[in-house]
């Protein structure tokens, strides 16, 4: 018996103009700067001698595939990615990259903003349009009644405010 998974469903290829640069950022930090320092210090390392038992090389090689790994991937999202730099024609409900106000059923208001899953931050309280509190608001008017399932449960949220534009999270 095999361990085969099923591949995990394609995530959303939109991103906003300030995902888009933080990934460019974080790309051109990882190849410019990164790497090199890692192959610098990979060639000290083998200049050292034996290869086999020398903790620095592998430790360097693990790394430099890493930083590989990340550089390729990157790329390649680039590469497919749309851009979400329009407000859209119905302001009165939620569409990617909308400021939404929640309440719980306590009382609690939540701010999300809705937002491609490579730029999740949930300090921030950036939500994937593809994660289920995103999913359940996507398409809802002001003041709508949203359930959402999560592992503890459903929970029901109200929606009481919805913005667009940049706007910076209250600390």
């Amino acid at each position: 018996m095999g361990r085969w998974r099923p591949p995990p469903p394609a995530s959303s290829k939109y991103i906003t103009p300030e995902g888009k640069k933080h990934l460019e950022d974080e790309l051109e930090f990882l190849w410019r700067k990164e790497r090199p320092e890692v192959t610098k210090a990979l060639a000290a390392a083998a200049a050292e001698g034996d290869r086999s038992e020398n903790a620095e090389y592998i430790y360097r090689k693990k790394q430099l595939r890493e930083i590989d790994s990340r550089v390729r991937f990157l790329r390649k999202r680039l590469e497919n990615m749309k851009v979400v730099d329009s407000v859209p024609d119905d302001t009165s409900r939620v569409f990617f990259g909308a400021w939404v106000t929640v309440e719980d059923d306590a009382g609690n208001e939540i701010l999300y903003r809705i937002v491609g899953p490579d730029e999740t931050d949930y300090q921030q309280e950036y939500i994937s349009m593809d994660s289920p509190i995103g999913r359940a608001l996507m398409g809802k008017a002001l003041d709508a009644e949203v359930e959402v399932e999560t592992p503890q449960g459903n929970k029901l949220l109200y929606i009481v405010d919805i913005e667009y534009g940049n706007r910076k999270v209250p600390s």
